[in-house]
Order: C-alpha cells, then structure tokens, then sequence
C-alpha cells in the first residue's frame, strides 16, 4: 500500500524545492565522483610496489586474493575503543567481518580507525569543546583511511553523537564507492531514565550526594552498547537506517546476541552485493539523493530525535552536494506527525521501541500515509523504502531472512499511528526575530510553558548558573540567555549542566526558558530551548547586546523569538572574555575555530 500512497502535497514541495536549489552543487557532486570512479577493482590501478605495501602484512589467503583482480576488498573504518561503552562491541568485527568475506571469496581490511568521544563522559568539562569539531576530524580521518585507493566498498562502525554524521560525511567524499554503516546496538534496559533524571534534579538541589548519584548513573548506563535514551547517538542509528544506510531492523538489536552477529555479517553480503564488480553495483554518492535527505528529516520530526541534527543532517546533505536548511525542517515538521515517545519524549527506552514494533512499523506507517519516500536507493536493492518496512529474524537453521514486519503497535503509547498521532506536527521548529534565527524542539515541552514574556538573565558560560541557582537569585520568572557558546566562541558544547537546574525551578512553579547560540540538544526534555542561536554572539549576533532584565518574548507556539525593546539592539556588545582557547587538547582546534560556519550551515570547517 504504502509504495502506491500519493505523496504528502508539502513534502512533494519541500523536496522540489531542495532539489531545485541543489541543481548545480548537486551535479558537480556527482560529476566528481564519477570522475572518480574506474572499472575493475580499485587495487589495479595501483603499481606493484603501491599494492605489495598494501597486502605486505595480510595472510596467504588474502594476500593470494589481493594479487588478482577478481576479488573485491572492502574497507574497515572503525571508531571502537574499549573505554565507551556504545563501541566497545566493535572489537569483534573486524574478524567476523574478515571471516564473512573470505567465505564469499571477497577480502576485508581494517583501513583506519577514527576518533570516537562520548558527550556522556565530556558534558560539563573543557573536552565537550572538542565534540562538535571532532565530527569534522572523523570525516577528515575516514577519507585518510580511504585515501589508499585499495578499497571497493566501505564498512562504516560507528554508533555515537558526531561519529556517524562524522563518517557519512567521509564516506560520501568517497561517494564513488558503495558503503553500509553497522551498528552495535543499544545496552539492555537499566535504571528508568525518569528516575535517573529525578535523581539529577535531587542532587542539583543539594537533596541527595554523590553517591547516590553516582549508583544511579551507574545503574542506568551499565554495560556494553548505546545509552537508551533517545538522544543523538540512537537518532543517528535511526537516520541511516531510515536513509537507506543500513540494513533493514538493524538499528536497536543488542549487542554479544546471534542476531546481532547474524546482522554483521549479512552487512558483508549485502556489501559485496554493491561492489563494482557486481551487476548492481551502487556507490553511495549516487544512492544518497535529495529525497534520502528529506526522508532523513521526516524520521527526525516522526520520532522527536536529537535537534543536534539540526546541525548534523545539514553537513551531511552538503557531502552530498544536497542544499538543506532550517526552513525545510520548519515547513515539513507542519504536516509531519509525532509517532513516537522515547525518552526525554516519553518514559519508554529505545528497548521498549524496538519491541513496540520499531523501526518497520514507523516506516510502514510513515509510507502508508504518504510521508516519506518510497522511491530511493536503498543499499537494501531494489523496492525502495518499503523493503524497511520488513524485520530481520533467525530461522530454525540459523539463517538470516526477512520477514513482513508488524502492522499495528504494539504499544500504542510507545508508537502511535497517523490517524492518532502523540502531536499532529513534529515539533520541530525554527524561531526567529529581532536576535536572530534558532530551533526548538517542542515534542517534550507541555503547552504551557512554550511561552512566556520575561526578563533576561545573562550568562557568558554556563558555570556562572549554577553559583547564582545556589544563592536562590534564580527564583524567579526568566529566560536564561547563555551566550559565547557557540562553534566560533567555544567549539559550541553540550549544555546539559543546566538542564537539571532549570527543571527544578520549573517545577517549582517558575515560568523559564533557555536562549543559546549553544547546543543542548541530544537530551534535550522539558524546558523550552531556543539553541544553535544564529548569527552567534561571537560573529556580531545580537546576543551579544543583550543585558539583565532586557524583556524578551518566547512564543514557541507562533516560532517567535525577540527582545521586545528594539533600543536594546544599539546596545555595545559585550565583549568576549575568552578562555577556552587551550588545554584539554582545545589549542590544537584554534584553525578549526576560525574557519567554522554558522550552525545553519552545519557548523562544519570543510567547503563541500
């Protein structure tokens, strides 16, 4: 039904309008990477000396497989390390993914390893200002790895915050080649994130110690795999997936199990399947296209995801030569509905989605109504998105097959349908006015406090709340304005120190809000947040002239963001005290500082 279901009016718009405006980045896009691509396999256009260094160290088998041409060999670009649990799995697969290969006559190596830093261990520390940036160095380290022209496909291993747009934007710059991304899964469900949440707001109001804090930490993020909040390393499992990226139902399967197992080596299959030297061969430039963006956008406003894609989507489409930006996000969240409640969005974990009906019901429910793109590349072959509407399972034998998924929720307050959606609009939307251009998700905000009209009050680091929270000056109606927080100032971190400190004065009763050109986003819930803030307060933003007490209107509901007072506007800026320009390794991202664009632009260093 759902490949036949006319598609929705405004998505038909918004797509024709992306395609229009991408015309010529788009074709010279894909010019470059057919100039790229030649017939056979990679490894024979290298000369002798060039490919023994590049088989030097491999066994008899792949040696004798790498010294013909009839053998494809397919990359290994990693972000394991052993310290962070959501790629701690990822030890394991080079050899799985070695011995997949071999058995179908292919050869796989391990081509290079990437940076991979959690935002769960940096948030509030001098390293989240080398998160965001880190994505860019991802990028930059998989096209290092790719540069040995050895390779005729790609295997992506990442799960986490900026790891994956850090990969997709790699690989897409090797678009010439086909590539899947394999995941490792979320850790089972611990401690419920509502009561880890509790627990935060307890200990940030002094009620409850460390300790306390501590277990609870420990208790919800306890084992190998991804955190199971929604956040945006489990938003990105469900944009390659929903992109065509992955594997059909492989984003929420645990890691250590035989299914998982079974996935990682089906990926191999399906690799060599898209291989040059196969008659459906696929690169990845040429699959990802102007509707696998926007259907990467629908499944963010379907699911309420992380707003740190905002950001990411935007870089990734530009590897793409795909021209996106926050009005295209704004239009198609209208006529897009909330079909699911993940925590911060709801109490259930992404566990409780996958077993609601997960990834192929959303997508079966999304093309039944006519929301989102049946006609793309998938690396799934052929039949578009509606192969994903299709679960993975192990037969009586062990063998991997695919099987119609499920029709109807199975919990219909985990995933809802069209007809009874949790919101009819996404909930994602771009406020603007007198200070600028900024997103909101409102998908965890109730109604009433989406607005308010209130004094500012001034931050230029996000420490300095917590001192004026302690001495109770913050009792108060306000918006908060963290200022200085964004890529040309600090790198642009994670705020999430501030989250529990403005959920328990909402809670107490106080009217509140958050305006920054910063980010606070992957767990973003409760609080009203105008983030990513353009133009920042470091680049001539008018951020930048506000004071304490300066009135300003926060409306989520009609996207309205502005200083009521336009004299305040003359105001001198105020001036940047800097210190976050070394140490924690930030001395060595100066360049990146300089060079960064706005956050609508994708906050990226690289001109693609």
């Amino acid at each position: 039904m759902g490949a036949n279901k006319v598609l929705n009016e405004v998505i038909n718009k918004v797509t024709q309008a992306v395609i229009e405006r991408s015309g010529t980045s788009r074709q010279a896009y894909l010019e470059k990477i057919r100039r790229a691509h030649r017939p056979g396999v990679s490894r024979s256009h290298l000369s002798c000396g060039n490919l023994a260094h590049g088989f030097a160290a491999s066994d008899t088998h792949d040696k004798s497989a790498l010294a013909i041409d009839r053998a494809a060999n397919f990359a290994i670009v990693s972000a394991y390390n052993d310290m962070l649990s959501a790629h701690q799995p990822f030890q394991d697969y080079p050899a799985q993914i070695k011995e997949a290969a071999r058995e179908l006559g292919a050869v796989a190596q391990f081509a290079g390893g990437v940076p991979a830093m959690c935002d769960g261990v940096t948030q509030g520390r001098e390293g989240m200002e080398l998160s965001l940036f880190s994505r860019d160095n991802i990028a930059m380290a998989a096209g290092v790895a790719l540069s040995h022209d050895m390779f005729d496909g790609v295997l992506c291993l990442g799960v986490c915050d900026k790891i994956v747009p850090g990969l997709a934007i790699g690989a897409l710059a090797f678009g010439h080649l086909p590539c899947l991304f394999v995941p490792a899964g979320p850790m089972e469900s611990g401690l419920p994130n509502a009561e880890k949440s509790r627990i935060r707001q307890l200990y940030a109001e002094g009620k409850v110690g460390r300790a306390e804090l501590l277990k609870a930490e420990s208790e919800s993020y306890h084992s190998a795999g991804t955190c199971t909040f929604y956040g945006t390393a489990n938003s990105n499992q469900m944009l390659m997936e929903i992109m065509g990226m992955q594997l059909p139902g492989s984003s929420f399967i645990n890691p250590g199990t035989p299914m998982r197992e079974a996935m990682t080596r089906a990926a191999v299959a399906t690799l060599n399947k898209l291989s040059p030297l196969s008659p459906d061969f696929m690169p990845l430039g040429e699959m990802i296209d102007e509707k696998s963006i926007i259907n990467g956008i629908i499944g963010l406003l379907a699911t309420g995801g992380s707003t740190n894609h905002t950001i990411h989507l935007v870089a990734i489409a530009r590897a793409a030569g795909v021209i996106i930006n926050w009005q295209d996000m704004a239009e198609l969240s209208e006529v897009v509905p909330l079909l699911c409640r993940i925590y911060p969005n709801g109490l259930a974990d992404v566990n409780h989605f996958q077993a609601a009906g997960g990834m192929p019901l959303l997508i079966k429910e999304l093309l039944d109504n006519g929301l989102l793109h049946n006609d793309v590349g998938t690396v799934a072959g052929k039949g578009g998105m509606q192969r994903y509407c299709e679960e993975p399972f192990l037969g009586d034998d062990g063998e991997l097959v695919w099987r119609t998924g499920p029709a109807v929720s199975l919990d219909p307050e985990i995933i809802a349908s069209v007809a009874k959606p949790f919101s009819k609009e996404g909930g994602l939307r771009l406020m603007q006015g007198n200070l600028g251009r900024s997103v909101i998700k409102t998908s965890a905000v109730k109604p009433e406090y989406r607005v308010l009209t209130a004094p500012a009050v001034i931050f230029n680091d996000q420490d300095e709340m917590k001192a004026r929270f302690d001495s109770g000056d913050l009792n108060r109606d306000f918006i908060a304005v963290v200022r200085f927080q964004g890529p040309k100032a600090n790198g642009m971190p994670e705020l999430h120190k501030l989250t529990p400190l403005l959920g328990v004065l909402q809670d107490r009763g106080y009217k509140v809000a958050l305006v920054t050109d910063g980010r606070m986003s992957g767990a973003s819930g409760k609080v009203p947040a105008a983030i990513h803030l353009s133009p920042e307060a470091l680049d001539g933003g008018p951020i930048a002239r506000l004071r304490d007490g300066d009135m300003i209107e926060f409306d989520a509901e009609r996207s309205i963001l502005r200083v009521l007072d336009e004299a305040v506007l003359e105001q001198p800026v105020a001036i940047y005290a800097g210190g976050h320009q070394e140490g924690m390794g930030r001395e060595l991202f100066s360049c990146f500082r300089k060079l960064v664009s706005d956050a609508e632009h994708g906050a990226s260093v690289m001109d693609v």
